[in-house]
């Protein structure tokens, strides 16, 4: 096994990319939004091991932003180039470019100053401000949560990549976000998943950061860049969800505990639980259908490499189950307001029984 010390002391040159995942609303119009600011189409890089097949549907927009001026620890205080990456489930990603010359030590004790990104977040949202309210007339349903936010970090370096035996505790303690020391077993958790399409290459990507040895690698970025971003919609989606249910939940009511029941209304929440569904449900099939990554090329493996470490599988299980409660809370508001208007013309017949009684009596 290779020294740490070594390790720690090797100066090594790449490129730190942060990812800042927000969510902007419903949909946008991307047509509309290339209108409104000048963008490229992006398209999917790719390399000889790259299909045709797989490329974006619809491809979405990058944005060129201004460049950023950050203060990280190790580095120091540099101006860095920034880029948006919108797509049409008005999600949008920002870029962050940090070129390093670092120690394997100090790459460590960047990492640790890492796992607490607010401050980045808050750079992310400030920069990408201004292209957000010149394309406002493209979302539809604007709503940029302050408390929605994915952050993803990869550090990037040239090839060759170290033998992942040997490196495992400096590798673990990067993706980990950890400068300090780690058990044997938390190492081998965080490197259990890893991938190489040749000896030269190496991906470790864990939940919150990557590690990537390779060269000409754009297409591979874009992929963690996605999943990011996926894993955000996923979370949205989620909340949302939790919030309907509860206000529908709130809704259902015991007949005998509501005076004069028929006169509730339960239009309201039957046409929200209604619309979220349909959203949610559009929102997976959009999320899944605008980069199909299925099969074994290299770039499906590299997407279910960080579905595995970001959960997409059970974070969409999870939406698909509560979509399933959802659905009999709807049933039991709908099968209530059926009640609630059948007691309605029960009543209207019996007062109507009632002065028909009435007025025979004055009659006679």
């Amino acid at each position: 096994m290779a020294n740490l010390a070594d390790i720690s002391a090797t100066v090594r040159s790449g490129t730190l990319h942060i990812y800042v995942a927000f969510d902007w609303g419903d949909e946008i119009n991307l047509e509309h939004a290339r209108r409104l600011v000048p963008a490229e189409v992006q398209e999917l890089p790719r390399r000889k091991r790259t299909p045709s097949s797989i490329a974006y549907r619809p491809p979405p927009l990058r944005f060129p932003l201004d460049p950023v001026n950050l203060k990280l620890p190790e580095i120091g205080e540099l101006e860095v180039v920034a880029e948006a990456t919108l797509f049409d489930f008005a999600a949008v990603s920002v870029a962050l470019h940090v070129p390093f010359q670092l120690s394997g030590g100090q790459l460590i004790s960047l990492a640790g100053e890492l796992a607490d990104p607010a401050s980045l977040v808050r750079k992310a949202r400030e920069t990408l401000k201004p292209l957000h309210e010149r394309l406002l007339p493209a979302i539809q349903k604007p709503f940029w949560q302050d408390d929605l936010n994915e952050e993803y970090f990869v550090f990037h370096l040239p090839p060759p990549a170290p033998p992942i035996a040997d490196n495992g505790e400096w590798v673990a303690g990067l993706i980990r976000l950890e400068a300090l020391p780690l058990s044997k077993e938390e190492i081998a958790e965080a490197v259990k998943l890893h991938l190489s399409y040749s000896p030269e290459d190496l991906l470790v990507p864990d939940w919150a950061a990557a590690v990537l040895f390779d060269c000409d690698c754009d297409e591979t970025l874009q992929i963690v860049e996605f999943a990011n971003l996926q894993l955000l919609e996923f979370r949205h989606i989620d909340n949302r969800l939790d919030r309907s249910l509860g206000e529908a939940y709130r809704s259902v009511e015991p007949l005998g505990r509501v005076w004069f029941p028929f006169l509730r209304s339960h239009s309201r929440p039957l046409r929200a639980l209604g619309g979220l569904k349909v959203e949610a449900n559009g929102l997976i099939e959009r999320t899944g259908n605008v980069l199909k990554l299925v099969g074994d090329q290299y770039l499906a493996r590299v997407y279910r490499l960080l579905a595995a470490r970001f959960h997409l599988q059970e974070w969409e299980q999870e939406i698909l189950r509560k979509l399933e409660v959802g659905e009999g809370v709807y049933q039991v508001l709908a099968d209530q307001a059926a009640t609630y208007r059948t007691e309605l013309l029960e009543i209207i017949v019996i007062i109507l029984i009632f002065f028909e009684i009435v007025l025979a009596l004055f009659r006679h």
